[in-house]
């Protein structure tokens, strides 16, 4: 007798798991006919408070422990790229983990426009942190409807600038979008009140640089001939010869600042309140510290270098701030995001797990994509002070797994060497 091969026995209880699990909650399932390699399984339309909503998201179901890759899990992508990336409709993967009986998702078309058409993931990575079962449905719905509502108006450009950039922009930004003659991409991108904006550019690979009109139009300003200082040449803002912009280039940030500055303007006086950092611990005391810039490569070495302080002075801190993460239920849903394709590429989770100053000096460094997992592992928050403060003050560091109090040995230790 035929018998059914064990692949296609928990592809089809993963199926039965989603199913059951979204209907549990009064949202409408409509399963897409299995005869056909659509890439999708599911369209599920969500409700609120028992009414349908025009909320829809398309889902790729997968079963087995075939799909575990380094710490999480992996969807192929195959000939899918595409239409999950440019499609009407956003696609999500869920795989089900015979072994635990759980549920995880990830978004796909979010991954694959991070990534970009000219580097297209062969996978979609799904992260152990994204859970869905009874508990975390709420917020796996409302991140699933936000998401499809960035879809719609000015919010859907802004949907498309984010995921081409891996910026996160704010809906009350100014966020202007310019395309030179070699298809190449910048993004103007400044905070209402702001007279300091972030530079994106496709060129550079999306890395965030600090200009000003001024930085931005030195060259164009004639010095005084005494040279007195104008106040135009912060060491900390790029400048257009920095960025190789074209003329046409400067023109146009120059007009970004301009226009935004006038849309800033209030009615009466035109100043604006300045934004405020929401939670951090400069802003949350009694004495507000003014924020600052740092370079790139000053904050990368010095958060690397605690790390691997921390990695040295205690064995097994890696595998106890992963548990710790996993247990967190608070995880914000854009963490779980990043996790996914970063836990699913074994390379990387290699790197992590065998971190350690003396592989750090042999290969010179680590990957960014390692280094940025490490963070999330180790790291639940960083904050950035003022630029007047010592490197340890202005760079804080809130751990998964807070650091150990000093015993009262060190603390004597310490204090004889002051």
């Amino acid at each position: 007798m035929p018998k059914l091969p064990n692949g296609r026995r928990v592809g089809q209880a993963a199926v039965n798991a989603l199913r059951a699990l979204l209907e549990k909650h009064d949202h409408i399932v409509q399963e897409i006919s299995g005869q056909n390699d659509f890439g999708e399984d599911f369209y599920v339309t969500f409700t609120d408070d028992g009414n349908v909503t025009s909320d829809t998201i398309k889902v790729q179901v997968k079963g087995g422990d075939s799909w575990r890759r380094g710490n999480g899990y992996a969807v192929p992508v195959h000939h899918h790229g595409d239409t999950w990336a440019n499609g009407n409709i956003p696609v999500y993967c869920v795989v089900y983990d015979p072994d635990s009986k759980r549920l995880h998702w990830a978004n796909a078309t979010q991954q694959l426009r991070r990534f970009g058409p000219l580097h297209p993931p062969r996978f979609i990575g799904v992260s152990p942190n994204a859970v869905l079962d009874d508990t975390t449905m709420g917020s796996f719905v409302t991140q699933a409807r936000r998401y499809v509502g960035r879809y719609g108006g000015r919010q859907a450009v802004l949907t498309h600038l984010s995921e081409m950039s891996g910026a996160e922009f704010d809906p009350a930004d100014h966020v202007l979008h310019f395309v030179n003659g070699d298809d190449e991409d910048l993004i103007f991108w400044k905070r209402p009140g702001d007279a300091v904006a972030t530079q994106l550019l496709s060129t550079q690979g999306w890395q965030p640089v600090w200009v000003s009109l001024e930085s931005l139009m030195r060259s164009e300003l004639s010095m005084p001939e005494d040279g007195r200082d104008t106040g135009l040449a912060d060491p900390d803002l790029s400048t257009a010869e920095d960025l190789e912009l074209s003329r046409s280039e400067i023109m146009w940030a120059a007009s970004c600042f301009i226009s935004t500055r006038q849309a800033d303007e209030g009615p009466e006086d035109g100043l604006v309140d300045p934004v405020e950092c929401q939670g951090c611990p400069s802003c949350a005391g009694e004495e507000f510290e003014e924020h600052g810039r740092i370079e790139a490569d000053v904050i990368h070495d010095y958060i690397l270098t605690r790390i691997l302080d921390r990695i040295e002075a205690e064995p097994g801190l890696m595998q106890r701030s992963i548990l710790a993460m996993r247990e967190d239920d608070r995880l914000e849903t854009d963490v779980v995001a990043e996790l996914g394709p970063l836990e699913s590429e074994p390379r990387i989770v290699r790197q992590v797990n065998k971190l350690s100053r003396a592989r750090v000096a042999t290969m010179g460094n680590i990957e960014p994509e390692a280094f940025r997992l490490a963070i999330l592992y180790l790291i639940h928050r960083i904050y950035v002070g003022g630029p007047s403060l010592p490197l340890d003050e202005q760079v804080r560091i809130v751990w998964r797994i807070p650091e150990p109090r000093p015993t009262a040995s060190e603390e004597v230790r310490h204090c004889g060497r002051t």
